[in-house]
């Protein structure tokens, strides 16, 4: 890595596949690239512009641009979508207006969700890294979170939070010792940190979307009572209370 523009000298003693120059600038373009996906594959051909290659045939740097175009546009269309999957709801329902969408400002929802980790972190003793947009961990990889954000949908009385449970997170989430998937609420100091045991025993119980890319996994939240809170398991008629997951942090 180099900290300036004018590398011709280094560049003229270099062979293309015993190095690879990379201005401080350009790397830090890497790294948002790379933290606004989840895609763990999307992560790797990220990595691969960093080993000496020669690129007289540019298919393999191609690729790499496709993938991660791919990646990046599927995110902002669904933005995970925090407000969560949200393509999927009434328009109707939601705005009052047909054919009108709301989403919820992506800058609000990312500040929100570093509130809940940096909560999550100091309640374990514990700080966390933006692995990318949703997914964090410690220093030594063992404790790891994913976490998605949902505000309030007040027309949607059944089920006022609404989540989305993607199979890259569940990946990232298998590779640890300890691992949560948190989920947040805009307009709510606490959030619930579901531990891995629970969230790979209710998968099943959960409906599905499948889209070209994927099949992820939907998680509705209703509030029987005033600020208690359950998890709908479609598939066995029931629900899953989560008031003991719950943790709070500061506002």
């Amino acid at each position: 890595m180099v900290g300036r523009d004018d590398t011709g000298e280094l560049e003229a003693q270099r062979h293309a596949w015993d190095i690879r120059l990379i201005s401080a600038d350009a790397l830090i373009k890497l790294v948002q690239l790379k933290e606004n996906s989840d895609s763990l594959d999307t992560g790797r051909k990220i990595r691969s512009l960093l080993s000496p290659m020669e690129y007289t045939r540019p298919d393999e740097l191609i690729d790499v641009m496709f993938t991660t175009a791919v990646d990046i546009e599927g995110a902002i269309i669904s933005h995970e979508d925090d407000d969560t999957e949200g393509k999927n709801v009434s328009t109707e329902a939601e705005s009052g207006s047909k054919g009108v969408w709301e989403f919820t400002d992506s800058n609000l929802l990312q500040a929100k969700r570093e509130k809940i980790i940096k909560a999550f972190g100091d309640s374990r003793n514990a700080t966390l890294i933006k692995k990318s947009r949703a997914l964090y961990w410690d220093a030594a990889h063992e404790l790891r979170l994913a976490c998605s954000i949902s505000k309030r949908y007040l027309k949607r009385q059944a089920y006022p939070y609404w989540y989305a449970f993607h199979p890259q997170w569940l990946e990232f989430l298998r590779e640890g010792r300890e691992k949560f998937f948190v989920l947040g609420c805009m307009d709510r100091a606490g959030a619930f940190a579901l531990p891995w045991d629970l969230i790979s025993s209710i998968l099943s119980s959960l409906n599905t979307t499948t889209t070209e890319k994927s099949t992820y996994w939907h998680m509705h939240l209703i509030e029987p009572k005033p600020n208690e809170f359950s998890m709908l398991l479609p598939k066995e008629s029931s629900t899953l209370s989560l008031n003991e997951y719950e943790f709070t942090g500061r506002e």
